[in-house]
């Protein structure tokens, strides 16, 4: 089933109009084939290098930045009074009333309880759980939506949101704003978001600060792998690995961040 599609869509009289999607901001009503090119694609897609494509890009990209600075300019200005804040990542398709869905409302409220804003992709699944979390704990839920070719809202426990055309300027948000990340079990998009924000503090792009994985079981065939694939074969450092945090419980995700705030402003103090 895709992500965003309710379980008796099939049922849905196909005569009647959809509700229409997300262009950024914008809510449309849109054909099949049109929601398939989406803004991103369009700046992206390799398909588009015929010579007349070439042509309107001479036209049409500088013009295109422009509406790249207005989603950093929406973004800075709708989170720049959030205080600390806590990125969690997680898949779209999990279900509410799994034990996994209760997990991320679990872990949205402990980060809630424990003072932080709680910042998500503002869709269904684990999105929604950690803002159901946030929300119920009386915390500022956070939700950056992103245009998909398929329909996917912002959830119904979002108190601020906002939806992207461009994934790299809703990342820019996901990064700036957090002191921590969380990533729930997930897809894809789950693992693009956890080796991004990896990858920033390895290269020292960001502070040093935790990224907590939750779900022992579930992660971790792919520590494994990091530690007898990547550390093995020096792709690496062995201390590279030190920068995640498995955990199985909210507690826990609550402490790993803790523990790793105290050590940052330790290292401040002794310079």
């Amino acid at each position: 089933m895709p992500i965003g599609q309710s379980p008796d869509s099939e049922a849905i009289d196909e005569s009647s109009p959809d509700e229409g999607c997300y262009v950024g901001p914008m809510r449309v009503r849109r054909t099949a084939d049109q929601l398939a090119m989406t803004t991103d694609r369009r700046l992206l897609d390799a398909s588009q290098r015929t010579a007349d494509a070439r042509a309107q890009r001479a036209q049409k990209d500088p013009w295109r930045v422009l509406r790249i600075q207005s989603e950093f300019v929406a973004g800075f200005d709708a989170l720049r009074d959030i205080g600390e804040a806590v990125t969690v990542f997680g898949s779209a398709r999990i279900q509410p009333g799994t034990e996994l869905y209760q997990l991320g409302v679990d872990v949205g409220e402990a980060l809630g309880r424990a003072g932080f804003s709680v910042i998500t992709g503002g869709g269904p699944g684990a999105m929604e759980s950690a803002n159901k979390g946030a929300y119920q704990a009386g915390a500022q839920s956070i939700g950056l939506g992103i245009e998909l070719p398929f329909e996917q809202r912002l959830n119904e426990w979002v108190d601020v949101g906002l939806n992207f055309r461009y994934f790299f300027a809703r990342k820019t948000m996901f990064v700036k704003y957090a002191q921590g990340f969380v990533c729930l079990p997930g897809g894809f998009g789950t693992l693009d978001e956890l080796f991004e924000a990896l990858t920033l503090v390895q290269t020292n792009k960001i502070t040093r600060f935790p990224i907590v994985l939750v779900g022992q079981e579930f992660w971790s065939g792919l520590i494994d792998w990091i530690r007898n694939v990547l550390v093995a074969e020096k792709m690496i450092g062995a201390d590279d690995i030190d920068l995640l945090h498995v955990v199985d419980t909210p507690d826990e995700v609550v402490e790993a961040i803790a523990r790793t705030r105290r050590e940052l402003d330790r290292q401040a103090a002794e310079q």
